[in-house]
């Protein structure tokens, strides 16, 4: 119960890109179309749910003073994250580019780009800080995974309708895109509830 529990908040209530506003970079270039977007949602959640674990097993093994060298290494914790998110990417980007060429081309620089997208970075950041376990990492990062998709499904859904509507010029693009992201943002901040303290 504790895992869809995470789960459940990583994907709705601490949303990556809605509640911390992580990976906007791509999350507004993709997000013109929701075939483009479904694609990298998936690449996401892939990446998200591989890479977690195993920097899970990075920090928990080598990294801390209780792993396998006996020595606080926590300095390299970046490094070595990055690291296995751009081995991930590498991969998910060899399996679109042999399976789905149109879904290849159609996401350009930003399939490589997620190696730097910080909200799979952050991600791993959050699972440290938090001192999940390794099922609590993977639920982890299956669910931010799971949320980053539907944030991305959802703006692209709404960028493919405002098309066909009477924007203001000024509005128009990463204009309206923005004040979209904000509005979902305020809609996944609800989701937290009301803290009983301001009452």
């Amino acid at each position: 119960m504790e895992l869809v529990n995470i789960f459940i908040t990583s994907a709705f209530i601490e949303n990556l890109a809605l509640a911390y506003f992580l990976g906007m970079c791509s999350y507004l270039a993709v997000s013109k179309t929701v075939k483009t977007a479904f694609g990298l949602g998936l690449a996401v959640i892939f990446v998200l749910g591989i890479t977690m674990p195993i920097n899970w097993i990075i920090n928990t093994h080598l990294l801390s003073e209780s792993g396998l060298f006996k020595t606080d290494l926590t300095f390299l914790r970046f490094i070595l994250f990055i690291a296995v998110i751009a081995s991930m990417v590498q991969l998910v980007e060899m399996v679109i580019e042999k399976f789905s060429p149109s879904l290849y081309n159609s996401l350009g620089i930003f399939l490589p780009l997620i190696t730097v997208n910080c909200a799979i970075l952050g991600g791993s950041l959050f699972m440290v800080s938090n001192e999940y376990n390794f099922p609590e990492s993977v639920a982890f990062g299956l669910g931010g995974g799971f949320g980053w998709f539907l944030a991305i499904i959802a703006i692209a859904a709404i960028r493919e309708k405002i098309k066909y509507s009477n924007v203001p010029p000024a509005l128009r693009g990463l204009g309206m895109a923005f004040l979209l992201t904000g509005l979902m943002g305020l809609a996944f901040m609800s989701l937290m509830g009301i803290d009983p303290a301001i009452l």
